[in-house]
């Protein structure tokens, strides 16, 4: 029972969990106040779209993910929201409109380097949201959608600075982890290797999870008293 309460990321301490919260509250309420400062987007339009708050997770709870980094989230929830609108338009069933886009949008986002998971959210909210949102069409992407992303992202970005957080996350480099490699380690062509026979995709740069396997293998061999 206890385990349930455990922390799923790993280095995910109690310490990173309230900078995560205190960040997210504050990169919310900060992009609601900046883009108040745009000319209205229209009577029928929010000033922030619902996706935004699962935007947020990722940018101030695991700003190492690669589904957090400014690209795929400011990338991620203005395409995947033109899809939404693109199949609103094409499709007269919402039902259909609703799955389609979503599923599409996963395509579109894989294609262009740019999965966001709060892009699905922001396809279905083209599809299904409220007279004004279809009102605005295509518009709609970029304002206020587009404009919450990016406001959220420069927030994340000088946020992590003052608290010592590297973001936009810069995976290891083939150079450090040629550094770390001891001789008979675990190089990238073996962690590709490794990937190629799983059937299940990590939510970790292959450079990182190259870097923690050599690492943890040398502490593994201090352990031994090798």
């Amino acid at each position: 029972m206890t385990d349930w309460f455990q922390p799923l990321l790993a280095n995910a301490g109690f310490g990173r969990r309230v900078v995560a919260c205190i960040g997210a509250g504050i990169g919310i309420a900060l992009t609601i106040l900046v883009c108040g400062q745009f000319p209205s987007y229209g009577s029928d339009l929010p000033i922030i779209v619902a996706p935004l708050g699962a935007s947020a997770v990722l940018v101030f709870a695991v700003p190492a993910s690669p589904l957090a980094q400014p690209w795929p989230v400011v990338g991620g929830n203005i395409l995947s929201t033109l899809v939404g609108v693109a199949m609103f338009r094409a499709i007269p069933n919402v039902t259909a409109a609703a799955g389609v886009a979503v599923g599409l949008a996963i395509l579109v986002m894989s294609l262009a380097r740019c999965l966001h998971p709060p892009g699905g959210a922001a396809a279905l909210t083209a599809v299904i949201g409220g007279a004004g949102i279809h009102d605005a069409g295509y518009a709609f992407a970029f304002a206020p959608v587009g404009i919450n992303s990016i406001a959220l992202v420069a927030i994340g970005m000088f946020y992590h600075r003052m608290t010592a957080l590297s973001y936009p996350h810069q995976p290891a480099s083939p150079v450090t982890i040629q550094a770390a490699v001891e001789p008979g380690g675990v190089r990238l062509e073996d962690i590709d290797a490794a990937l190629a026979e799983t059937p299940d995709a990590f939510d970790i740069a292959r450079e990182d999870l190259a870097l923690l396997l050599e690492r943890a293998e040398h502490f593994a061999k201090v352990r031994r008293g090798k």
